[in-house]
């Protein structure tokens, strides 16, 4: 971008034709209107939605431990030749069982879902974070290269007006055919930086529709401002607010929950365990024309168990534990190192954005006040109506380098913004 600036700047006052009519029909999308279609239509964020409503079920299907289970089993055989008479058997089985204690395993087994889901939803604010960057990054993007294309058709319209000027001169002999042909070689260029600024809008409206999930057809046109507040920016309170809202900090610590917890669980495994069963029978046997015999009873029972030796499987699950445990320790670490450097670049980009802001007003300053005094020197007829035209021009380009530096600006705020967790 900033390339193809200086090449429109350097040849200013004689280069780019006239701007090219596309045929496809445009729609028009603010900053907001195009980050509320992302959040809703993107699949990334789609994706880690039905993550949690998986993290959900496994916390339905973990409590499900706390409830008795019920089940009954029934069947009828019939034996024939083997008694004098032929004898039929009916028997039916109803089972309640609840376990009273199972070493913790239910609790913390709940507990570690909880967890999960935790992780799942921190995941899904970080993939919206990104997703908010990436979106209001695409679509300032696309805004400053439609102001580039806009300014290369005052630059064009200007560029025209000196080449039939030259043209005059050289028809009355006041200028040689090679000036003339100096300028009109400069078309050449002229045409490579329009077609450039052209790619950069079709690059932009691409890169939204990505963003969008829109269909290729769509042809995107930002519709905006480069209105920012430039703010002096705190780093300390920024860093403390990143640690507190990044989605990656609370993502690692409830793994961290999630991994003591699993330890617990890898830890029940030698523990004893307690339920309560309730069984109740019947059976019933039918002779080839005989009478029935009934015969039903029940059980209540508490069984106690406690395994005593299980060849060290279970100490060999709670190294594992404890090696991911440790793991997501280490992760969360390195992680706080890297938000700590993220956020210092976003933080230097942003204060640098800032002082740009602040050294081009005067630029604006100095180029709105030469057309002033063009525009008054016009009326007195001291200047040609030509040169307040290239008085104007160079107004519109200093704009467009103040635009230039309110995008960096931008940019770089959402960059600081994600660096801190969000607004």
């Amino acid at each position: 971008m900033r390339r193809y600036t200086r090449i429109s700047i350097l040849l200013v006052f004689f280069f780019f034709q006239g701007a090219i009519v596309s045929g496809a029909q445009e729609t028009s999308l603010t900053l907001e209107e195009a980050l509320n279609i992302s959040l809703r239509d993107n699949r990334d964020i789609l994706l880690k939605y039905e993550d949690i409503r998986k993290a959900k079920a496994t916390i339905a299907e973990a409590d499900a431990s706390l409830f008795p289970t019920v089940s009954f089993t029934g069947g009828w055989t019939d034996t024939r030749d083997f008694y004098s008479k032929d004898i039929g058997v009916t028997s039916n089985q109803l089972t309640v069982k609840q376990y009273l204690y199972q070493g913790g395993k239910t609790v913390n087994t709940i507990a570690q879902k909880k967890d999960a889901l935790k992780v799942s939803e921190a995941l899904l604010d970080a993939q919206k974070l990104e997703l908010i960057q990436d979106v209001t990054r695409g679509f300032y993007t696309l805004l400053l290269a439609q102001e580039y294309r806009g300014l290369n058709t005052q630059i064009v319209d200007n560029a025209r007006a000196h080449i039939t000027m030259r043209q005059a001169r050289y028809r009355s002999g006041q200028v040689s055919s090679s000036d003339l042909l100096a300028v009109q070689k400069s078309l050449g260029a002229v045409e490579e930086a329009y077609a450039a600024s052209e790619n950069q809008v079709e690059a932009g409206q691409a890169l939204l529709r990505k963003l969008l999930y829109l269909e290729d057809e769509v042809s995107i046109y930002a519709q905006g401002d480069f209105v920012v507040s430039a703010r002096d920016i705190a780093y300390d309170e920024a860093f403390l607010k990143a640690m507190r809202s990044r989605p990656e900090i609370r993502q690692y610590e409830a793994q961290a929950q999630a991994d003591t917890k699993a330890i617990e669980i890898a830890k029940a495994d030698t523990r004893p365990s307690i339920y309560a069963s309730w069984d109740y029978y019947t059976k019933s046997h039918f002779g080839a024309g005989a009478s029935k015999n009934w015969n039903d009873y029940n059980v209540l029972g508490i069984t106690f168990s406690w395994p005593i030796f299980d060849g060290w499987a279970t100490k060999a699950k709670v190294e594992q534990a404890m090696v991911d445990l440790r793991e997501t320790q280490l992760l969360r670490q390195q992680e706080v190192k890297n938000i700590a450097l993220e956020l210092k670049n976003a933080y230097l980009n942003l204060k640098n954005a800032i002082a740009s802001i602040k050294a081009v007003e005067s630029e604006v300053e100095m180029y709105r006040d030469t057309l002033v005094v063009m525009q008054v020197q016009f009326k007195s007829g001291i200047v040609s109506l030509l040169e307040v035209e290239d008085a104007a021009l160079g107004y519109q380009v200093s704009l467009f380098k103040q635009k230039e530096a309110l995008y960096d600006y931008i940019v770089a705020k959402a960059s600081f913004d994600r660096a801190t967790g969000g607004i």
